[in-house]
This record gives structure tokens, sequence and C-alpha cells, in this order.
């Protein structure tokens, strides 16, 4: 048989094969690209190519549900395209990835999606799907979102409550955002944090304090200002005023980039009262803290800039790794979006101008499992669920991905439980020319790679083409999020009180020429006089009254003996 044929033919012998809800010992038969047969002591034909996986564990494909590539984002591009990135998400155990179209403010969001796919198709090395952003509102805007939809397999819209003037949409655009979502059937992404006071903090106190000298001193300009300006408490108000928008236009929502402990407290709080909430944070965030802001080498704190920030406190990292536990927080994607440090270096003397954004690709699946599974913050299985097969259900494709089971998508990835490898810039794939893990010994590493069949990274060693990946159009109203909403709608419906009509008498209406309605709320009631004679009511006034005054000319009245006090006169001793 042929080395192309013999390809398409792979048996996975001897590993236990690892999904979201149970793990099995088990042998994954692989053919034209899909899973066939799973079990034990398989009838398959011949010519396959045999892996051996005893010891090791079979686990379906990653699934990065938010990356960054080929973008220009804040003056500067990232430096992956779909090539290189797609690459290194193979390398590190990825099989899809969902990118970002980000329209800038009036282009139209159709143009922008196409401008993307000429550019993907061809260099993709794995599958993939795309998030468009709702960056502006108006109807051109509604009506392309129906028709990304319908005609060109977008399911999931991205909407932000920050980067004011940019791409903020105001409390009532978000609202019609979201309600047209629900309409569509469509995942409403939304980056939560109160837009308009950190603009306010970055514009205003920022620049109002970096021109005393001290200021600069203390290098107020710098990274750490990207921490400082942006709060956690205004990441968690934000979050808290997503759900409630999001739960008045009866949508379900899907909250991004997560990063806080106070924004965490918010979600469990919705997801006990009922609501429809998902989370997805990032491997930064569920890793490192904002100290790596006030490190001494700039090149060293900008490189970690990001929004929202990583959080000062220590804790933080594994109280979110502790909500993946739990399903409070459903996924965890690398936000994939790497500059050098030459182009953070536009904002060297300024932080607002350092671009926003952290490499990951590569690093996600292995730096999860060394933090949450070595960690003892998850299981096997939940790994499985938050780097994949969650993913798969929110975005509509689960059981074809997120799976292993006969019928599904052969996205598979062999993996070593007991090998490790310490990351560093020197041998990663992914673009750059910083790692945040730099150093960091990662026990758990992906030896196979099969990309819709075909094997694809083994053993550090590709066997991909450029474009051999391809586009996977979404269906909307994925049950995961939508089945839920329906049910809620239906028994939380308003009705009208079913009573008798009023049948006794009603005053007649007095018309004397005057309003006949009540005042609006908005009305101020005229406060009734209550002063004396024209004469100032000192009691009355909250002013101080100094200087001259409009009634200084009119005789002031003399003093009056009180004869008897206030409760009457006292007859004790005193």
């Amino acid at each position: 048989m042929s080395s192309s044929s013999a390809m398409v033919r792979i048996l996975i012998k001897g590993g236990k094969v690892v999904n979201d809800d149970c793990t099995q010992e088990a042998d994954v038969y692989i053919e034209n690209g899909i899973i066939q047969q799973v079990g034990k002591e398989l009838m398959i034909p011949g010519g396959a190519k045999v892996i051996d996986a005893s010891g090791k564990l079979v686990l379906p494909g990653g699934i990065d549900t938010s990356v960054h590539l080929e973008e220009s984002f804040m003056n500067a591009t990232t430096v992956d395209d779909y090539y290189s990135g797609t690459k290194a998400a193979l390398a590190g155990g990825t099989t899809m990835v969902i990118g970002h179209v980000l329209p800038e403010k009036n282009e139209s969001l159709l143009e922008a999606y196409e401008k993307c796919r000429s550019s993907a198709d061809s260099k993709t090395c794995c599958d993939y799907a795309l998030h468009v952003g709702v960056t502006w509102w108006g109807p051109k805007v509604h009506a392309e979102m129906e028709k990304l939809v319908r005609e060109k397999g977008v399911n999931s819209f991205q909407m932000f409550m920050a980067y004011k003037d940019m791409f903020m949409l105001r409390d009532s655009e978000l609202f019609q955002a979201l309600q047209h979502c629900k309409d569509i059937g469509a995942v409403a992404r939304v980056h939560a944090e109160n837009g308009e006071l950190v603009a306010e903090v970055s514009e205003d106190h920022f620049i109002h304090i970096s021109g005393a000298k001290e200021a600069l001193d203390l290098g107020i300009s710098g990274p750490e200002g990207i921490e400082i300006s942006r709060p956690e408490e205004l990441e968690a108000e934000a979050t808290h005023r997503a759900i409630t928008i999001a739960n008045r236009a009866h949508c379900p929502i899907y909250l991004v980039n997560v990063s806080s402990m106070s924004a965490g407290d918010v979600m469990a709080t919705a997801k006990m009262q009922g609501k429809v909430v998902h989370g997805e944070t990032t491997t930064a965030h569920t890793v490192l803290n904002g100290m790596q802001y006030y490190h001494q080498d700039w090149a060293h704190a900008a490189a970690h800039v990001t929004v929202p920030p990583l959080r000062l406190d220590p804790s933080t990292p594994n109280f979110l790794m502790s909500l993946l536990g739990n399903d409070t927080l459903n996924v965890v994607g690398s936000d994939h979006r790497p500059f050098t440090i030459k182009q953070r270096a536009m904002g060297k003397d300024d932080f607002t101008k350092i671009p926003h954004g952290l490499p990951g690709i590569q690093d996600r699946m292995s730096v999860i499992w060394e933090k949450g599974v070595i960690g003892g913050k998850i299981d096997e299985n939940r790994f499985v669920a938050v780097t994949s097969s969650n993913a798969a259900k929110i975005y509509n494709l689960y059981p074809r991905k997120g799976r292993i089971i006969p019928g599904a998508d052969a996205d598979v990835v062999v993996w070593d439980p007991e090998g490790s490898k310490t990351i560093s810039v020197e041998n990663q794939v992914q673009g750059g020319d910083i790692n945040l893990y730099e150093g960091l010994r990662c026990h758990g590493v992906p030896l196979v790679t099969i990309s819709r069949g075909r094997l694809v990274y083994e053993n550090g060693m590709f066997t991909c083409a450029e474009g051999s990946g391809k586009f996977c159009p979404l269906r909307t109203f994925p049950d995961y999020l939508y089945k839920k909403m329906v049910q809620r709608e239906k028994c939380q419906a308003v009705k009208a009180v079913e009573r008798e009509p009023y049948t006794g008498e009603v005053v007649a209406v007095v018309n004397s020429g005057k309003r006949d309605f009540g005042a609006s709320d908005l009305d101020t009631p005229t406060r009734p006089c209550t002063r004396h004679g024209g004469m100032r009511d000192l009691h009355e006034s909250s002013f101080s009254l100094s200087g001259a005054q409009i009634d200084d000319n009119i005789p002031k009245r003399s003093s009056a003996r009180i004869l008897a006090p206030p409760g009457g006169r006292s007859s004790g001793i005193w």
C-alpha cells in the first residue's frame, strides 16, 4: 500500500481513551478522517499505521476558542499568521482554533469576514472557525449579522464594553445586539470592563499626574499603569451589568477573558440564580499574576500587557483554576495575540500605547495540565472538558468534535502524562521573542497529533501542509446554551391577571383646562412657600448668607422675649 493511502488508516493501540465524562482502555481506529471504531480487539483492514499508546492517554484534540492571527491591532500586526499559528497549535495538541474578525468602526462586517477568509483558507494547517466582532451598531450591522449566520457559517459575535471610541458599545446598543443574537441563535461573547471609567482613569488621571516629576520617577507611564488603570472592580461591575442586560434580552451570555476573583464571584452568583451564563478565561490569567508589571526590566513587564490585566492578588490564578474545576468557568483559551518587544516599545513612554495581547497558542494544553491536573485542581476528564469538549458543545460542534466516539472527526492527541518538557522561547514554534512561561517544566506533553485523520505532528516532527486545514461552518442555536433559555422563557413568561371586569361607578372626569394627567417622574414638584412676611427664612436656607443682601434695607424685627419656652415653663430646681 502506498504511503499516502496508509496515512488515512491509523490504529492507536493500548491507550486509555479520555472523554469529558469517562476514561476507558480502548483502541481507536481511524479511516478517511473519521473515527470508525473505539474498543478492544477491533477488526480492522490491513495496512493501517499503528501507533503504540501503551501507558499513554488518547484525548480529543484541543479547541482553542480565542486566537488572533494575522490581525492588526493598536497599530501593530500579530507576528503569527494562520500558517505559523495553527502549526504551533498542532505542536501543542490543539486541532481546531477559532479566530477573530474585528472590523474597524463603520467597516462592513461582511467585508472584514471575507478578507480574513481569503487569507486564512490558503494557510491554515488545522480546522478553524471565526468570531465576528460587533464593533459598532446600526441597521447595517443588524442585517449583516443575520447574513453571516445564514450564509457564512458564523455562529458567534463578540461585543465589547471596553475600548471606548474604538470597539465599545453603549448599554442600549449592547442590549439590541444581544436581542438580535438571541433572535438568530448566535453565541453572544462579551468582553466586560467598564470602558467609560477605564478611559477616565487612563486619559484623565494618568495624564494629569504624569506631568509631575514625582509620577515620572515612579514610572507611572510604564506597564504597571495597565493594572492600575483597570482595577478588578471595573471588571466585576461590567460583568454584573452584562449579565443583567443579557437577562433582560433573554439571551444566553458568554463572558470572555474573565480575569479576577470578583468577576468570578459575580458569575457564580448569577449561575446560582439560574441565569444562563458561561465563561472563558485564558491560560495566562490562570497561571500568572500582576506582579509581572512591576518587574524592573521594562521589556519583561511590557510583554505581559493584556486586557483585562493580570491581577495583583497572587491567589487569583488558583481561584480561576478552581472555577474551571467547578464549572463556574467553562473554557480556557489562549487568547493568542503575539507581539514583539519592538512592537510593544511603541508604548515605552506611555503604557496606553503598548499593544494588548499575549502569546500562548502552543503552550495552552501543557500549561493547563501542569497547573490544573498536576496541581490537583482538575482531573483528566475535566481537563478534556475545559480544553475541548465544552467549547465543542458551546459552538455546536459536539460530538463531531470534542469527543472520541465512532463517527466523530479524527482530531486526536496521544498524550504522555509522565513525559515532561521545559518551555523556552528558544524551541517554540509560535511567533514572538518572549515566552511567558519561560523555564516552566511541564509534566504532560503531546506526543502525536492527528488532524482530520492525518498524522500532522509526531515526536517533534511536522508533516502538515500549508492550507490543509478547513473552515468549519458553525450551526446556530446550540442546545448547550439555548435549551435552558427556551425553557426559562416558557416558565417565566409574563401573563396578565385574569379577573372579572370592574363594574362599579367611575368618577366623572373634571376638565378644568389644566393637565389631567399625573406629573412625570422627571418633574420636580413645586415646594410650598413657607416664608414669613417676605423676609428670609433662615431655618429653610442651607446657604451661608454673607455680604450685601437684597433685603438689607428692610428694618429687622426687634427680638421678642420668650415668656414660656417650648414645652412649657419649668418649675424644677433649674
